[in-house]
């Protein structure tokens, strides 16, 4: 259990939202938020008691029948409503982002601009809840399917990302017909509660959606909840392994995205500097801190010596610094101890070379890791088998393409992956054979347009529905099938044999 956090006068109190407003932790304990460029602590979070998860789950409970009862029509001018004013204020969300993840400004304004592109999506709602129906599919007898809300959901999101993914949830979600109880990261929690205030000011009825801050007590509680029907989480495999089994071991239905290894392999036909430019933007952008960014560059031939002096060219041209400020294109890593364990990568390999060690540049203010490139990592090292989750960008040299698509494929992870060629049909045959839930050719980091959806294999899902798109509506709903007749009643007669369609 997380110890009582005393906060400094200065330092401004993060509440709950339940029940439409905002409500004050009550259990005694807050978690520090920091501005992580300054290193400087500028906000306590509460720390919800099963108590209080408990009373934003019973808002949700008592919201829920008069919000699926909505009509569709409704729902989805709302929902416009909604995309028109989160479009309207995506630079104060921004701003958020950047004062408490640490992202650059222009990497929040595209995190925010990916959620919108959910939101949508969304608003199409009236064709997503289209059923099937089928006429007389016996004598005087349709048969026809619907889908409908499940009741209460929740979502538990990660620092990384803390506006879009939680949109990625609570937007199909609400859409729908489910209300829903967010419990965002406790390192960044201000996006959420700002989200909540623009629902309201939308029109979002009350209780519709709510925000409870918190550790492990909040999601223990929220996975145990017997009123909680879904439960979506996004964070690292271990606990996505543990949130999964233990909301379905309480009769949930559960989406668990976990931890990511993504290699991008280059071949010796692709172009250096296109390749070169791909990788350092996805290795480094937002730090690193992306479970689709590049951690593992698989250089095929000859072609490591130039595209690694070609990274190498690029690193020092990144402008590493505070994300408010617009000349800089990478800010800091989340937390002192983030950045600490993911420092602790470099060099801690026998065997691997560090050609830039980004401990050597970074700015002393803050919790900064500079881009880092390491050569010649293999399987079996640290650098290769962990999710660093930062800045730190590992290559590894194979002699052909199959042992390129074997490290792909041979990887407990299998969220994302991409290929640089320009060879048509080896790009093909790679999409074909790759053991990945999103693959790239010429993409480096291929998160998928708002009408697919997002998600990978193996240890990077647990769950057999993947977020947002098509998968996401299907998640939040259940299918109900009805069988009607309306027989002239002079026929009616009592007939104890199994049914036949006739």
């Amino acid at each position: 259990m997380t110890d009582v956090v005393e906060a400094p006068a200065a330092v401004k109190p993060i509440n709950h939202w339940i029940g439409g407003r905002p409500y004050a932790g009550r259990s005694g304990r807050t978690g520090p938020v920091f501005n992580p460029a300054a290193g400087e602590q500028t906000g306590a979070v509460d720390f919800a008691s099963v108590e209080e998860v408990d009373r934003a789950v019973q808002a949700a409970k008592q919201a829920f029948p008069a919000w699926r009862a909505l009509s569709l029509a409704k729902r989805a001018e709302l929902f416009f409503a909604i995309r028109e004013l989160f479009h309207d204020k995506r630079e104060e969300i921004a701003k958020i982002l950047t004062r408490e993840h640490g992202k650059v400004l222009s990497d929040a304004l595209g995190e925010v601009t990916r959620g919108l592109e959910v939101i949508e999506f969304c608003c199409g709602i009236p064709h997503l809840l289209k059923g099937g129906m089928t006429e007389q599919a016996s004598t005087g007898v349709d048969v026809y399917s619907i889908r409908q809300p499940l009741g209460v959901a929740a979502g538990i999101t990660p620092f990384n990302f803390p506006a879009m993914v939680p949109m990625w949830m609570w937007a199909p979600a609400l859409v729908t017909g489910n209300t829903f109880v967010l419990k965002p990261s406790e390192k960044d929690p201000s996006a959420s509660v700002y989200a909540a205030q623009l629902l309201q000011e939308a029109g979002v009825p009350d209780g519709v959606f709510n925000v409870i801050h918190g550790d492990k007590v909040a999601v223990d509680a929220i996975l145990e909840h017997p009123d909680i029907a879904a439960v979506s989480f996004v964070g690292s495999t271990p606990i996505a392994k543990y949130v999964y089994e233990t909301a379905t071991a309480n009769g949930k239905r559960c989406q668990a995205l976990g931890g990511a290894k993504n290699h991008m392999i280059v071949l010796p036909d692709a172009d250096i500097d296109m390749a070169a430019d791909a990788a350092v933007s996805a290795a480094y952008g937002s730090a690193g801190e992306r479970c689709m960014a590049v951690s593992m560059v698989v250089a095929v031939g000859d072609v490591a010596d130039p595209l690694i002096d070609a990274i190498k060219q690029r690193i020092p041209k990144v402008k590493v610094g505070d994300g408010m400020n617009s000349s800089s294109e990478m800010g800091p890593l989340i937390t002192r101890e983030h950045r600490d364990k993911v420092a602790s990568y470099i060099g801690a390999d026998d065997g691997a070379k560090v050609v830039v060690d980004g401990r050597e540049s970074a700015p002393e203010d803050g919790f900064f890791l500079a881009p880092t490139l390491i050569d010649d990592v293999k399987p079996g090292m640290k650098a290769y088998d962990d999710e660093i989750f930062g800045p730190v960008l590992g290559v590894t040299r194979v002699a052909s393409y199959d042992d390129a698509v074997s490290l792909v494929n041979d990887n407990p992870y299998g969220n994302g992956t991409a290929i640089f060629t320009r060879d048509g049909g080896v790009a093909r045959r790679f999409q074909f054979e790759a053991q990945a839930g999103m693959v790239g050719v010429n993409v480096p980091i291929p998160v998928p347009v708002a009408y697919y959806s997002f998600g990978g294999w193996k240890s990077s899902l647990f769950g057999d529905r993947h977020l947002y798109g098509p998968e996401g509506i299907d998640f939040y709903t259940r299918t109900k099938v009805v069988t009607s007749r309306w027989p002239d009643p002079a026929t009616s007669k009592v007939d104890l044999g199994f049914p036949q369609t006739r």
